[in-house]
Order: C-alpha cells, then sequence, then structure tokens
C-alpha cells in the first residue's frame, strides 16, 4: 500500500503542482502585456486562461498533502523533522498561493479590463516575487522529500 500512496502523492505533485507553477510564473509577463495594450481581448483571455489553470490545480493540489499524509503515515515517518519542515514549507506554500497569488491575479485580471497606471507598475512585479517565492518553496519541498535527513535511505 505504501507504494500505491508514494506513487499517487509523487504523480499528484507532478500533475497538480506543476501546472500550477508554471501558469502562475507566465502570469506576470502575461499581465505586463495587457497593461501595455489596453483594450487587448487576446491578451485578457490569456490572463484568464493562466488564472483558471492556477485555480483548478490549485484545487485539485490537495490530493498531494492527502497522499503525503497517507504515505508518511504507512512509513511511520510522521514525526521526522525533515517531513515536519516538508509539511509547514508546503502549508506556506498553500497559503502563498491561496491568500497572495490568486486573489492577486484575480484583482489584476479585472484592473487589465481597465487599467489603472499605478497598479500596472507594481501588480506584475509583487506576482512574480510571490510567485518565485511560491516556486522556492516547493523547490526546498522537493529536495527534502528526495534527501529526507537523517533517513536509513539518504546517502
Amino acid at each position: 500500500m505504501t507504494k500505491l500512496f508514494l506513487s499517487l502523492h509523487v504523480v499528484a505533485a507532478v500533475l497538480a503542482v506543476g501546472p500550477v507553477a508554471v501558469a502562475a510564473s507566465m502570469f506576470p509577463a502575461a499581465l505586463r502585456r495587457a497593461y501595455s495594450a489596453p483594450g487587448d481581448g487576446a491578451a485578457v483571455t490569456g490572463l484568464r486562461i493562466l488564472h483558471r489553470i492556477c485555480r483548478v490545480y490549485a484545487a485539485v493540489g490537495i490530493a498531494v498533502p492527502v497522499f503525503g499524509f497517507a504515505t508518511a503515515s504507512s512509513l511511520g515517518v510522521l514525526t521526522s523533522p525533515w517531513l515536519v519542515a516538508s509539511i509547514v514549507l508546503t502549508a506556506a506554500a498553500a497559503a502563498v498561493l491561496a491568500l497572495r497569488i490568486l486573489p492577486d491575479q484575480g484583482a489584476a485580471l479585472a484592473a487589465a479590463q481597465a487599467p489603472d497606471p499605478a497598479a500596472a507598475a507594481r501588480t506584475p512585479a509583487r506576482l512574480a516575487m510571490l510567485t518565485g517565492v511560491f516556486n522556492l518553496l516547493w523547490v526546498v519541498v522537493t529536495v527534502l522529500m528526495i534527501v529526507r535527513p537523517g533517513s536509513t535511505t539518504s546517502a
């Protein structure tokens, strides 16, 4: 059962977190293009698509910690420091996504339809920074999952 849970956990991480990381990373550049060409329907459509990808795959991403907890429980490592750190970092990444990136994308999408010059200057940069933090948190979690400091399988 452990191998099944681990497989589902990894597949969920790749198929759910990957699209969010890519779409969220593309959003700031697409937003700059939309702000630089007010009234460009194609630019706004692109923003809508990227935002929808982020929202939908964020919801699907809930499967990642669910299968992660099932895997950790079956391995008996729920209290391991590397796993606790991974859980905290995963929660932080989820909070950045749910509380900052997705709402900021929604507001930016609305502003792209009636651009505010002040928001146009700072919103793409802020979204790029938040997305970078989100992606960095996932990189650290991935490294912790592979290296597992103190485990019997780490070299």
